[in-house]
């Protein structure tokens, strides 16, 4: 097989696992409030770079983010540290908190929970 050939395959397979991916992007208000105007999967994650329970969260979800079943979750990060007011609109006291809307209804709330089963459960909630 031709060299330009395994680069086309690689970069064809690469755009097709994107397609199939949950997308993952910074909190914005505006973004978060026209999502769920539409009915549309959001998972808010508040973690904190210094949080060990965060970093042992991170690769599950942006795992379970990479499946087919949530690729119309978009998960929004929110940072601990610098985020106060969004915080307290959510009601967030800790890091490590993750919250599921389906559409514009909270329909699930996670604090520190680190299983995979857990957290799939959460973000399944958006979908089903």
């Amino acid at each position: 097989m031709k060299l330009t050939n395994i680069i086309a395959l690689i970069a064809l397979s690469a755009l097709t696992s994107l397609a199939v991916a949950g997308e993952i992007k910074p909190y914005n208000q505006q973004e978060f409030d026209a999502l769920t105007q539409q009915g549309k999967p959001v998972v808010l994650d508040i973690s904190a770079p210094w949080c060990p329970t965060c970093k042992q969260q991170k690769p599950i979800i942006d795992g379970l983010m990479q499946q087919p079943a949530y690729k119309d979750v978009t998960l929004m990060t929110i940072d601990f540290d610098s985020a106060k007011p969004t915080l307290k609109k959510y009601k967030v006291t800790m890091q490590s908190t993750l919250i599921a809307f389906k559409g514009a209804n909270e329909v699930g709330r996670s604090v520190g929970d680190t299983t995979p089963t857990g957290l799939e459960g959460l973000i399944k909630k958006t979908v089903n």
